[in-house]
């Protein structure tokens, strides 16, 4: 991204605009490079040649078919960052079909060896989630790597959470980067629990915000 890219993404993170399905592509884009080395991914995903294609293709899954319908993914007009925000209505379990449906992509993701990592990983955050209050999940927050480090993140967490306060809710999220818990204990979140999937996993940061009405 050339510098004026970058500033244009910066501003847009101040205001950007709720994604749909039209964005689909560009959106699976942005945060399959924004998450090429987070050390969960790394765990989970196979570990050949076809790692980045299927990374994209398992967030085409995940945003086409959960985020997009079920939550809201805000972007900068430009691209090159994204938020998903989740309402904790909305979680659950899968039906049997949808699972069946999405097997194929996440075996391609995972690999036959990896497998067992990623429903480890699940079991253990839905394990982990607090389920028993209402809350707004952020699901992902995700910026390209060259634009990472400059505050685009920082803006796009803000102008989520100036939403989810002007309803009253608080927010939950997990972090499996350690280097990204300090910006959200900025923005209010507070670290609730750590854990591991399993006992070679990375660790996850669970963490909490609660309501402030009015901001």
């Amino acid at each position: 991204m050339t510098p004026e890219a970058i500033e244009a993404l910066r501003r847009g993170a101040d205001t950007p605009a709720q994604a749909t399905h039209a964005e689909l592509e560009g959106l699976c884009d942005d945060l399959a490079a924004a998450f090429a080395t987070d050390p969960h991914f790394n765990w989970f995903m196979r570990d050949d040649a076809r790692r980045d294609a299927e990374r994209k293709n398992l967030f085409r899954l995940l945003m086409g078919a959960i985020a997009l319908n079920d939550g809201q993914v805000f972007r900068p007009a430009s691209g090159g960052a994204a938020a998903v925000w989740i309402p904790s209505e909305t979680l659950g379990p899968s039906p049997l079909l949808t699972e069946l449906r999405a097997l194929p992509t996440i075996l391609a993701a995972t690999g036959f060896a990896r497998f067992s990592r990623m429903t480890a990983m699940r079991a253990a955050m839905d394990h982990h989630h607090p389920m028993d209050r209402p809350h707004v999940y952020l699901w992902f927050l995700g910026v390209r790597p060259e634009a990472q480090g400059l505050g685009v993140g920082s803006r796009l967490l803000a102008h989520g959470l100036a939403r989810i306060d002007a309803l009253g809710l608080p927010a939950y999220l997990e972090s499996t980067n350690e280097a990204n818990v300090p910006l959200y204990r900025r923005h209010g979140f507070e670290v609730t629990t750590e854990y591991r999937p399993r006992e070679d996993a990375p660790p996850i940061w669970a963490m909490w915000r609660d309501a402030r009405p009015g901001g």
